[in-house]
């Protein structure tokens, strides 16, 4: 995944319902179609699997969890971003990939304060774009689950 740099920051987008997500292009690893997953028990609700990436296991977050959204109600599978970080992998599954931006620094806010609960903790900045907003995802505070082995079986009983 190489990408010519300029003086802009690039972002690897995607869809969650009406969200435009992005993170740092500098943190993807690759974007894959949706793999088979080998569940964990006892794992907190967000983390829907494990999977096998060429070898390397690696987490799948489910993004949507994460951001106290609805279940998706598309007939597709989710897709794969996979993030790079210092101590490994995790795949954070989204309902559709997008494109790689390349947006002026200058275009960057803060999060505004219509953004509440588990969005808020999330989400790092915004870009206002000509047709939308998009939302600037933390990779690192993404892929940190929430919760305990212990609150996903009460959630789940």
């Amino acid at each position: 995944m190489e990408h010519q740099t300029t003086s802009g920051m690039q972002f690897c987008t995607f869809r969650l319902g009406d969200l435009f997500l992005g993170v740092d292009v500098q943190c993807v690893q690759e974007v894959i179609r949706y793999q088979e997953m080998t569940s964990v028990p006892l794992a907190p609700v967000a983390i829907r699997g494990l999977i096998n990436l060429r070898g390397q296991i690696v987490t799948a977050i489910d993004l949507r969890k994460q951001l106290d959204l609805p279940p998706s109600q598309l007939d597709t599978p989710p897709m794969n971003v996979v993030i790079r970080m210092e101590d490994g992998a995790a795949s954070l599954l989204v309902d559709e990939i997008g494109d790689v931006l390349d947006i002026g620094e200058d275009a960057f806010e803060t999060p505004p304060e219509t953004i509440r609960g588990a969005a808020r903790r999330l989400i790092s900045g915004v870009f206002k774009l000509d047709d939308g907003l998009l939302l600037v995802l933390d990779p690192r505070k993404a892929i940190q689950v929430q919760g305990t082995a212990a609150e996903t079986v009460e959630a789940a009983s």
